[in-house]
């Protein structure tokens, strides 16, 4: 049987365009604020063809006069046009794209399955050098295999459940997503405006109106596999430190409450702590030659752990860390 991400039935509802827009806002690169204004934007797309460009296009401004030096560095053409990214490929590369998708596809490939395959023939054709991007901020991170991806799925939301992202500022519910599993796909994807009433009154301690959001997903559309509730300016600074151990700490502290949280996800937090604890203790123990001699102990423990989270963790299952993943994307 195919799986989907999403069901064929699948509802929008519970968003005005202001809670839509910021929760999209959630996941917009960005740069430190000293430079947001004057950061390059947009990308550079070049088309080439027998070591001569044919194209050049600015996504933000339109055409460019494609005549100059060819071939340049990615990094350099980006320079010289003010943007943040660069992509290159040579003349016919989209053909070739779709024309290998289309050989590839089968007839029971659900979105999942044709997104996987977009990804491989891409990467595919960017190793045989007919496509080029800058930067190459996932080049260390895999594509995960369909089944790794409906495995994380069910470790996340069992048919059956919800999940819910509750984001607050200064007191009031300032976005929220809440997404329900239904056999092999997720039938609904809400917003705040369906909760807002069931909710109550608001306290303006979002450590305690969590809970109020919580049950009115349960009340609303099922119960709760995987809740993630913050203040707003924490949550995105969370998204992009990459200090070791940061959303394991921010969770201790509670800056970040995970409720319910999923074992492959508590798995990740310790295991993140972990390398927090010990990456700190290397640098006490640099200074100490006694503390030195139990540096291989930490490093057993910090392995051993690793093995116990096994194929529950969260990240073991994808083959990368999906918080390094999420740093990768949105900083500049």
């Amino acid at each position: 049987m195919s799986h989907a991400v999403l069901t064929p039935d699948v509802r929008f509802e519970g968003w005005t365009t202001e809670t839509w827009t910021r929760f999209l806002h959630l996941w917009k690169p960005r740069s430190t604020p000293d430079r947001e204004a004057t950061r390059p934007r947009g990308a550079v797309i070049a088309i080439h063809d027998g070591g001569k460009l044919r194209k050049l296009l600015h996504t933000k401004t339109g055409r460019l006069d494609p005549r100059g030096p060819w071939p340049v560095p990615l990094a350099e053409l980006a320079e010289t046009h003010a943007a943040s990214w660069a992509l290159s490929a040579q003349a016919g590369a989209l053909e070739e794209i779709m024309e290998r998708f289309g050989a590839r596809l089968r007839r029971s490939d659900d979105l999942v399955a044709q997104s996987l395959l977009v990804v491989a023939i891409v990467r595919e054709m960017m190793a045989e050098g007919a496509i080029e991007r800058w930067p190459k901020r996932l080049q260390n991170v895999p594509p995960p295999t369909e089944a790794v991806v409906r495995r994380s799925i069910d470790a996340l939301c069992p048919d059956g459940h919800t999940m819910v992202l509750g984001l607050f500022r200064q007191g009031d519910l300032w976005t929220a997503a809440a997404a329900r599993r239904r056999g092999t796909g997720f039938d609904v994807l809400a917003g705040p405006e369906e909760l807002r009433a069931r909710m109550g009154l608001l306290s303006g301690d979002w450590r305690r109106d969590y809970r109020h959001l919580a049950r009115a997903v349960e009340e609303q559309y099922a119960p709760l596999a995987m809740g993630c509730f913050a203040e707003l300016d924490r949550f995105r600074d969370l998204q992009v430190d990459p200090r070791p151990g940061a959303w394991g700490r921010a969770s201790v502290v509670r800056d970040i409450i995970l409720a319910p949280m999923p074992v492959g996800i508590r798995l990740a937090l310790g295991a993140d702590g972990a390398r927090f604890a010990f990456e700190s203790f290397r640098a006490v123990v640099g200074r100490t030659d006694a503390l030195r001699r139990l540096e291989p102990y930490m490093a057993t423990a910090r392995e051993t752990l690793g093995k116990v989270a096994g194929d529950r963790d969260l990240s073991t299952m994808l083959g990368f860390d999906p918080l390094e993943a999420l740093r990768a994307l949105l900083r500049r």
